[in-house]
């Protein structure tokens, strides 16, 4: 085709115009400062939250130490390698040779020369800000370091304190770790730029390497070597904290046979051998060769592969094998011993349990309050109930597992479930006001009884209603701060929350938040930063805040503990406790170590794990291995106010004391506990799962049983659940057997390896007081045959006419069994199974409890409508051969056997009885009464009760001055009565 005639345009390229290069500049400062905001506004939200939860001394501690090591660190890797690129510019030789390969640089060497002094420094800084960054990141090494506490217990090998491999150990390792870093860093850029400059040649006649450059790598590389001699030292001491998988213990920690016979003298050789390699790369610059260095890292290296590798293979081959037992027992030994210490559970007491088939009405009396305090309500199932009956507004509800507790006094006091009315979002109309402005927080606690149900299979409340009412008294009912709260309100100023729907008018009740906590946002400053941190504009121009509105987040009770002591590992359960006229929610925080010689690591979110963690959604700590745990830290986060305490609870714990050096006053000692809190405090669970996790091998104290492995146990598969995970603890109230009365406690069970038969019982009493934390374990003798919870949950199912009644309650089909927990009881002599069985019908919101399971010995099967019927029918009814025992006294003196009630003694002269004392007299005998009524009905739960009426009728006598308790049942001694006392009045 003929070309188009015509003009040609062309675009002229050239530089951009005035007006473009402005624009861009422009742009690029922008850019560059709202980057700068951004960290600004990180920087400053948070510490204005820490300021406003009066922690900032944390925020002010981490920040400081990690700007400190990022300077000292950054500035010392950067001073390093920038002396190294300087020196061996210095060193270079005056002439480059000429070679084909210096031609091809020169060019590289004219480009680099008007620069040389600014990317020697670019360079510096590049590295020593990495380098600074990494060292930011090692606070908690350094902090542990500088604020050490000696444990005061030595390890069985160095001799050294346990606080040498806790707290020094880590912080060397780092230090020597940035050393090698430094070396070869600085090896890597001195060789370059000697290869830049002509120091070293890769080709050409002559020397490889210049006289300057020779001495110079050779003495980093002499450095290099001198710190491989002191990372072998160290390695002599990491041998005590080694890990590896040793007799089913996956994470085996502690010498063997072979460390403490070979690798222990190789490291000790292999450091003088290194030692006199880097002497040999010292003297290279003065005997001006590299053979004598280099033959010395070859013989360097052919020891460690032969002494450090091989003589181990030969001694582990020919020395342990033919005869391991002898010699590893010594060192298992040690593994055991230091394990239990740093794991809680060296006292942990095992005892021999023969459970009876069969019992009788007097080996029962001893375990009426275990058997009247059984719980029946599931805090794992029923919350949809208290969802459906208690949820009363659409924007509230229950977290899906709810928490067990202890409330009342005296005869009241009892195991009960608890849970807040939190705030849920997902029940509103979705919006900018109504999520952060009108929908701001729960109202209200509900909580049941959890020995009892009504007529129709529900909870049997305490206190329930909107507002809340029952027997918790008055008490701030909303909750800003809740574990279902996970977004930011903001609060206070003018802004009216929605309170709660009022019952009687059905109008909203508005309120305005005055609970002191959250951030001002009355500085323009302030409300930009927050802006950016929630990514919300609408917080810079809203008219919805006013003057005063205050910005609250961080919300979540683990949220705000973990932040305010990130040295501290979380519990995941958090539970809420009413008192003195406020809703706390309480935690427990552990602290941790990796660093306990000889002992078993454990990877925590692992052996916390059970078939309720899904339900739950959080671990204690997903993937963290320790050897050491401590429960040290009672926290309170105040649902109202958000305010966070620390309270002090083992004050031997050596960690803890170093970390409270490290920040102090953030944790309080633990006297400042209230007293109205402490008989809620309780035993931790993921503590509780830990301990049951290494005790299921760690039972075992003997190093030659240990050795054989033949008593291992493993906690068992939940047989009530679907997920195939390990069953979860139960808080219950219990009596071990040998113990006069029942207490608060966190059981388990254990089941041999791949068996499905009761290997052991396992118990903590979890009431503060001095029993607190004891571990009981019950072990079943061989012949017991004891089966564990998957069997009996075999036996429910296996039974004709227990699986005729599911059949009928599932109605064809058209209804939904649900199993409560299995809980396990050593009661009688034997052990006694209950199992709630929940029904929900089709299009039902919630389950109601419509049977009791319970298995007591091998063919004592009851599947009842009530716990009562079951109870009589696995115990039968016959009535005891002697009387009823009197619960023990809180001091623990022994239980007394009373008999018939006597009439009141006669005044002395002038004297009259109180109308205290005379109510107490008339409880105590209609309280034996009552127990005597229990016995002949077979009604243990009724006998329970009235066993701990009448104790508390005693103490009622006792408190009103009755002296000998004239109208308590002849031979029970009056409380506080001296033997010179007058005897009681006969009927």
């Amino acid at each position: 085709m003929p070309e188009r005639s015509g003009p040609v345009f062309r675009r002229r390229v050239g530089p951009p115009s005035r007006r473009a290069r402005v624009a861009l500049l422009t742009l690029g400062v922008l850019a560059v400062l709202f980057l700068l905001f951004v960290m600004f506004a990180g920087f400053w939200t948070d510490w204005l939250w820490f300021r406003s939860v009066r922690f900032s001394s944390v925020f002010t501690t981490q920040l400081w130490t990690k700007v400190g090591l990022f300077a000292v660190f950054g500035l010392l890797m950067a001073v390093i390698v920038g002396f190294n690129i300087w020196l061996a510019h210095r060193l270079r030789p005056p002439l480059s040779a000429m070679s084909v390969e210096q031609q091809s640089l020169d060019r590289y060497r004219a480009g680099l020369a008007p620069f040389k002094r600014w990317a020697l420094i670019g360079i510096s800084l590049v590295i020593g800000l990495v380098a600074g960054a990494a060292a930011s990141g090692q606070w908690r090494t350094w902090l542990m370091w500088t604020n050490a506490t000696s444990f005061g217990e030595k390890d069985t090998q160095f001799g050294m304190d346990v606080s040498f491999y806790a707290f020094d150990l880590p912080f060397y390792e780092f230090v020597l770790g940035f050393a090698f870093s430094a070396v070869i860093v600085s090896l890597l850029t001195s060789a370059l730029v000697h290869y830049l400059y002509g120091g070293l040649r890769l080709q050409g006649p002559g020397r490889r390497a210049s006289v300057g450059a020779q001495g110079h790598l050779a003495v980093l590389l002499g450095v290099f070597v001198l710190l491989k001699a002191v990372a072998y030292w160290l390695d002599r001491y990491a041998l005590a904290v080694k890990t590896g998988s040793y007799k089913g213990v996956s994470g085996w920690t502690g010498l063997r046979y072979v460390d403490a016979n070979a690798f222990l003298p190789a490291k000790t050789i292999l450091f003088f051998v290194a030692i006199i390699c880097a002497v040999l790369f010292f003297l290279t610059p003065i005997r001006r060769t590299w053979a004598p260095a280099l033959i010395g890292l070859g013989l360097m290296v052919l020891s460690a592969v032969l002494i450090g590798g091989l003589y181990p293979a030969i001694v582990q081959q020919f020395q342990v094998k033919p005869n391991e037992q002898a010699k590893e027992t010594p060192y298992i030994q040690k593994n055991i011993d230091a394990t239990r210490q740093a794991y809680g559970i060296a006292d942990a007491q095992t005892t021999q349990y023969a459970p009876q088939g069969t019992t009788t009405p007097e080996a029962l009396k001893p375990d009426a309050q275990t058997v009247a305090d059984i719980r029946l309500l599931d805090p794992n199932v029923v919350s949809p109930t208290f969802q459906s009956l208690e949820q009363q507004r659409n924007y509230y509800a229950f977290p899906n597992t709810l928490d067990v507790d202890r409330y009342g006094t005296g005869q009241g006091k009892q195991d009960s479930v608890i849970g807040l009315r939190e705030l849920d979002l997902n029940g509103v109309q979705r919006n900018w006001i109504n999520d952060h402005f009108k929908y701001t927080h729960g109202y209200g606690a509900v909580v049941a009884k959890g020995n009892q149900v009504d007529d129709k299979g529900q909870p049997v409340f305490t206190e329930s209603g909107l507002p809340s009412t029952g027997t918790l008294g008055d008490y701030q009912q909303r909750i800003y701060y809740g574990e279902k709260t996970s977004t930011y309100s903001i609060v206070g100023g003018s802004n009216k929350e929605i309170d709660y729907t009022d019952p009687k008018t059905g109008q909203n009740a508005e309120y305005t938040y005055t609970g002191g906590s959250g951030v001002s946002l009355d500085n323009p400053l302030t409300r930009a930063a927050y802006a950016v941190r929630f990514a919300e504009p609408q917080i810079l121009y809203a008219g919805a805040i006013t003057d005063g509105a205050k910005v609250i987040y961080n919300r979540t009770p683990k949220e705000r503990v973990e932040k305010v002591a990130p040295w501290l590992s979380i519990d995941a359960d958090p539970y809420p406790v009413v008192q003195d006229g406020r809703v706390l929610w309480v935690l427990d925080g552990y602290t941790t170590s990796d660093g306990f010689p000889f002992s078993s690591k454990t990877t925590l979110g692992t052996a916390t794990k059970d078939s309720l963690t899904n339900q739950r959604g959080e671990l204690l700590t997903a993937a963290n291995q320790v050897n050491y745990i401590r429960n040290s830290v009672k926290a309170t986060v105040d649902a109202y106010t958000g305010e966070v305490k620390l309270y002090q609870w083992d004050e031997k714990d050596p960690v803890l004391k170093t970390w409270m050096k490290a920040f102090p006053g953030t944790v309080e000692p633990k006297a400042d506990i209230p007293q109205t809190l402490l008989p809620h405090l309780r035993y931790p669970q993921d503590m509780f799962k830990v301990q049951r996790d290494l005790l299921g091998q760690y039972h075992v104290t003997d190093s030659n049983s240990f050795f054989n492995g033949s008593d291992i146990w493993q906690t068992p598969v939940d047989p009530t659940s679907d997920t195939k995970q390990v069953q979860p603890p139960y808080y219950v109230t219990v009596r071990m057997p040998d113990t006069s009365a029942a207490s608060f406690s966190l059981t388990s069970t254990f089941v041999p390896n791949g068996r499905p038969n009761l290997a052991a019982f396992m118990a903590v009493n979890a009431d503060p007081g001095d029993d607190y934390g004891k571990i009981r374990v019950l072990k079943m003798t061989g012949e017991s045959g004891a089966p564990g919870p998957g069997l009996v949950q075999s036996k429910f199912n296996s039974r004709q006419e227990v699986a005729q009644q599911i059949f009928a309650l599932k109605s064809g089909g058209d209804a939904e069994l649900e199993y409560g927990n299995l809980l396990t009881l050593p009661v009688g002599g034997g052990l006694l199974n209950i199992e709630p069985v929940y029904v929900r019908g089709r299009g039902a919101k919630y389950p109601t409890m419509q049977k009791v399971l319970a298995v007591y010995g091998d063919d004592n099967v009851a599947f009842e409508d009530t716990l009562e019927a079951a109870l009589k029918k696995v115990f039968g009814g016959a009535p005891p051969a002697t009387t009823p025992t009197v619960p023990s006294t809180p001091g623990g003196t022994t239980p007394t056997t009373p008999t018939t009630p006597t009439t009141p003694a006669t005044p002395a002269p002038g004297g009259t009885v109180s109308p205290e004392l005379q109510k107490a007299i008339t409880d105590a005998q209609k309280a034996y009464s009552d127990s005597q009524t229990a016995i002949k009905n077979g009604d243990w739960v009724a006998y329970g009760n009235a066993q701990k009426a009448l104790g508390d009728a005693l103490k009622a006598i006792s408190a009103a001055g009755g002296g000998t308790p004239a109208a308590a049942p002849t031979g029970t001694p009056a409380p506080g009565a001296t033997n010179g006392g007058s005897p009681p009045a006969q009927p």
